[in-house]
């Protein structure tokens, strides 16, 4: 009885904090919330990409061990963003986009931020377990505070340009949509590389200062996302307003992707449903 309350203790400590982010930007998908499987599926993913990033951390710190560098300093530095960090947002990003790219559910902007937040949560949830049998509940207080936002942050910065990159995808320009990928995969390494580095330079402050600092501009980025979400393929210059807002909950048949055209002289807007297939939600 005891064990298996402690169980449950280091299971809710090491997720409680994940899942009240998630539903905070899972909430503030304005447009066509996703449906549950997916999202369920982009945590697995995540779980998933702890795994292999594990493979990829040994294999890696042993290839570095062997580089002389100049100072503890730099090969510190280099040891978190490539061995580490590039590792850690690589396999999320690569198990997030096999599982969302072609995915007909991934129809505007926003659904980026939620699919590689959802990712990097289910990955952050996985590796706060580990750390919480070894340390406690301690260490689940302390991860709660650093290590979740910090996860949180990076996936918000990953879905951010995903979601763009998807956009220029439906616009058929296709070296703006690489661009943007690129990006996805850059900007979170090089946030995830920081926050590691500077748990090494000795300032407690500079640490949590950097933590803050992100994750107040993260949730900023959620904020101006959603409010300017944009249904990809739409016609440039077309609005979203609380009028044309559609989930499928709320649809006399599903819904899974909308075109909002501009205004027309009588300032109604038209909604057309292109869903061609059947659904998979």
């Amino acid at each position: 009885m005891i064990i298996g309350t402690l169980a449950m203790l280091l299971i809710g400590a090491a997720s409680l904090p994940a899942i009240f982010i998630l539903v905070y930007v899972y909430r503030k998908d304005r447009t066509e919330r996703e449906p549950g499987g997916l999202l369920l599926k982009l945590v697995l993913m995540g779980f998933l990409s702890a795994v292999f990033a594990v493979g990829s951390e040994l294999l890696g710190g042993m290839i570095f061990e062997r580089i002389p560098f100049a100072s503890e300093i730099q090969a510190n530095f280099w040891k978190y963003l490539i061995v580490v960090a590039l590792s850690e947002e690589f396999f999320k990003y690569i198990l997030m986009k096999k599982a969302t790219w072609k995915n007909i559910n991934f129809n505007c902007t926003y659904d980026g931020v939620v699919y590689a937040v959802f990712t990097s949560l289910g990955f952050a949830i996985l590796e706060n377990f580990l750390y919480i049998i070894d340390g406690g509940i301690k260490t689940a207080l302390i991860r709660a505070v650093t290590a979740i936002p910090g996860h949180a942050s990076f996936g918000i910065f990953m879905g951010v340009f995903y979601g763009i990159a998807k956009k220029y995808q439906g616009r058929d320009n296709e070296g703006a949509s690489l661009f943007f990928r690129i990006l996805a995969v850059f900007m979170p390494t090089l946030l995830h590389g920081i926050y590691d580095f500077s748990t090494t330079l000795g300032s407690l402050w500079l640490f949590l200062g950097f933590i803050i600092a992100m994750f107040l501009f993260a949730f900023k980025m959620i904020h101006v996302t959603s409010d300017k979400d944009t249904i990809i393929g739409e016609i440039p210059g077309a609005n979203i307003s609380e009028e044309t807002i559609v989930n499928e909950s709320e649809a006399d048949t599903p819904v899974s992707h909308v075109i909002i055209t501009p205004k027309t002289a009588d300032g109604a807007q038209r909604l057309t449903n292109y869903r061609t297939g059947g659904s998979d939600k």
